[in-house]
């Protein structure tokens, strides 16, 4: 086994995390409760980030806010959503990605320009911010916060002459990497997606509260009663006020779709859809792909709940090999990566997943997961699984190896911590302890998702579809810093 591949130190989570979910929602009906709706829609979301979660209402004349550390139910009561009441609200779930995990920085973030007050919330991540933020300092702009969000506020006040949309619009030409978006005054909601589309954003609607609705994923959208309408296209903005909904497409140049592709391995629910695609279905077809590469002999396939078990049901129908649950995840435990001690971080895994020992003793067992980060958890489960009887574990991934770090919005770090970067397939396999190890091929991936095309997939290939600052680069892509 190579020297490098030692246990960390320091405990870091072993899968990518999201940046953000953005909701919004605007009603003509003005005793709608929009804080409520937004509640419920932040709730169904809540898997996008669980670092701090707000709510900012429009009464029509005020906006009003509330935020905090925590998730969705940690931060809003019953009567703190009483005391919010407005016929428009946005709402953001958050994971840190650009800034640091402080109250400051929870969103959505709210400022007041010639337009009056203005409340925005970011789902994505910038690549141009420190430019853009440097150019605004110098003339004069002070920040109260490290995120790239106060950058778009500020550039939406800079043009304080045109018209809101037009305002927005001319902001969003300025901004560079991923980025959906809502924006609200105290009687106009906004929604904008990137011009690549790197992140989702749907439209949906209330029948009976003359109400739009707009959202991360369509799953928030059937916890409140609405009904999709359709996807935001890249590079489109729809606006909303008391004349109903128009939609403009933004964009001063045509740009490279890239969607990103972890949307359909990992990120979002699997009854969500996004751009026309059923993500459950790309899961499962992603499971067919891996079913055909897979040239052992096994008796059972299990997967890593939750992510990894439509592709498992999906691998398991194509392959002929039965399906069950072989772990069982306790939903009641949050995050639990900073552990002081080497003991309590091997319990960490088993504080989140037990064995069924029925199911995996004397058995030939495929696990099905959706990515290998730096292989920590991947050898803790494996371990498990072996000390629960199995005979033999062959790790199936749902995902290329990742070799490059994400620039958009998603956090897989610095390359070198990477295990993908700098190790080949069989030592990672000998690392983590499984038998085989499957990763499902770049093609394959591709097939998963047709009809659809126009994907990123830097983080496997390093071909990053819009251009990254030198200096960012820097600071994620060497082995050594």
């Amino acid at each position: 086994m190579p020297e490098k591949l030692m246990q960390p130190e320091v405990w870091l989570p072993d899968k990518p995390e999201e940046a953000c979910g953005v909701f919004g929602v605007y009603s003509k009906q003005a005793d709608y409760g929009a804080s409520l709706a937004s509640y419920l829609g932040l709730y169904a979301l809540q898997h996008r980030g669980q670092e701090s979660a707000g709510i900012v209402v429009s009464d029509g004349q005020q906006l009003m806010t509330h935020k905090g550390m925590g998730l969705v139910a940690n931060v809003f009561h019953k009567d703190i959503l009483d005391n919010l009441q407005g016929a428009c609200a946005i709402g953001h779930v958050r994971y840190s990605t650009t800034g640091s995990s402080l109250l400051a920085n929870a969103q959505p973030l709210v400022a007041r320009c010639s337009k009056g007050a203005m409340a925005v919330a970011h789902n994505g991540n910038l690549v141009n911010t420190e430019e853009l933020r440097l150019g605004l300092e110098n003339s004069g702009s002070v920040f109260q916060t490290t995120t790239d969000t106060e950058v778009i506020i500020n550039l939406i006040a800079r043009h304080s002459q045109d018209t809101l949309a037009d305002a927005v619009g001319k902001a969003a030409n300025q901004l560079r990497g991923s980025f959906s978006l809502v924006v609200m005054t105290k009687d106009t909601l906004i929604g904008l997606r990137d011009p690549s589309g790197f992140r989702p954003l749907c439209l949906g609607r209330l029948e009976q509260n003359e109400a739009y609705v707009i959202a991360s994923e369509s799953c928030a959208f059937s916890s409140i009663g609405a009904k999709f309408i359709r996807d935001i296209k890249p590079g489109e903005m729809v606006y909303m006020d008391r004349h109903g909904l128009q939609s403009y497409q933004y964009l001063s140049e045509p740009v490279r779709k890239a969607v990103c592709i972890f949307e359909y391995i990992y990120f979002a629910r699997p009854d969500s859809a996004i751009d026309g695609l059923g993500v459950h279905q790309a899961r499962k077809k992603m499971g067919w792909e891996l079913a055909k590469q897979f040239t052992k002999a096994a008796d059972v396939v299990i997967p890593v709940p939750d992510t990894g078990r439509s592709t498992a049901i999906g691998f398991a129908e194509a392959s002929g090999i039965p399906f069950d649950i072989g772990l069982i995840k306790n939903p009641y435990v949050g995050r639990t990566f900073i552990q002081p001690t080497q003991s309590m971080r091997d319990l960490g895994v088993r504080i989140k997943l037990n064995p069924v020992e029925s199911v995996l003793a004397g058995k030939r067992v495929v696990i099905i997961d959706d990515t290998i980060v730096r292989g920590t958890t991947s050898g803790k489960i494996i371990k498990m699984l072996r000390e629960a009887g199995a005979k033999e574990v062959h790790m199936c991934v749902s995902a290329p190896p990742i070799t490059h770090p994400c620039y958009y919005g998603i956090d897989t770090s610095v390359r070198k911590e990477l295990i993908a970067s700098t190790h080949e397939v069989e030592e990672i396999r000998q690392y983590i302890g499984a038998d085989s190890l499957t990763y499902l091929t770049l093609a394959g991936l591709a097939r998963a998702v047709e009809p659809l095309s126009g994907f990123c997939y830097a983080c496997f290939n390093g071909d990053y579809p819009v251009e990254v600052p030198g200096k960012v680069a820097r600071n994620k892509y060497l082995f050594e810093e």
